[in-house]
């Protein structure tokens, strides 16, 4: 009885380090080499490739991406504003920036769930057909709980964290060669929203 109950208190153990060990690896465990940094905005050079190690491969199937080769699609996600502060739903953010090198681009708000808010208005991206540029060739847009009038607002109703993904569909081969010369659009939070 001493060993059954011997090898079972070690199954278990066994369980919880294997499932506690693969949430980590997927979930919180630190960014490879091959993460790049833009701004506030993060991709994987891994993405879509041949080369993707299984956590690379795991963590693009939980953030519900697509992942096709560079030439096809690259993506890049945004957890924090350029101040480096969490995104909350709550707030209100302005991004900003110059259409990217692609032939169609867009940055859609998610839930920290990967699901999209219920966006009264259905706007829940802004994408190459739906930016209005300005004089300087730039788009701009908000999002958050309370709408800013005279803006292309996408709603983020409710307190919770918010994830901004930048998709962009054939890329510039320059861009496609070197990610980080990507123009990152910015991310700044109008008034003042503590995390």
């Amino acid at each position: 009885m001493r060993r059954i109950a011997y090898f079972l208190a070690w199954g278990i153990v066994a369980l919880v380090l294997g499932v506690g060990s693969a949430w980590w690896g997927v979930k919180k465990s630190p960014l490879n080499s091959q993460t790049i940094q833009v701004g506030a905005w993060e991709g994987s050079t891994l993405a879509g490739s041949l080369d993707a190690d299984m956590y690379t491969r795991a963590r693009i199937a939980v953030s519900a991406l697509l992942a096709l080769s560079r030439a096809e699609t690259m993506y890049f996600i945004a957890r924090f504003d350029d101040a480096g502060k969490a995104l909350r739903s709550r707030c209100t953010y302005r991004i900003s920036g110059v259409p990217p090198k692609a032939r169609w681009w867009s940055i859609t708000a998610y839930a920290d769930d990967m699901f999209l808010f219920d966006a009264a208005n259905a706007h829940y991206s802004l994408n190459g057909t739906t930016a209005k540029l300005d004089a300087n060739g730039q788009f701009e847009f908000t999002t958050g709980a309370q709408e800013q009038v005279g803006s292309y607002w996408i709603p983020t109703p409710g307190d919770r964290g918010l994830v901004l993904t930048l998709r962009l569909y054939n890329p510039e081969p320059t861009l496609q060669n070197n990610p980080a010369s990507l123009q990152a659009p910015t991310i700044v939070a109008l008034g003042d929203c503590q995390p």
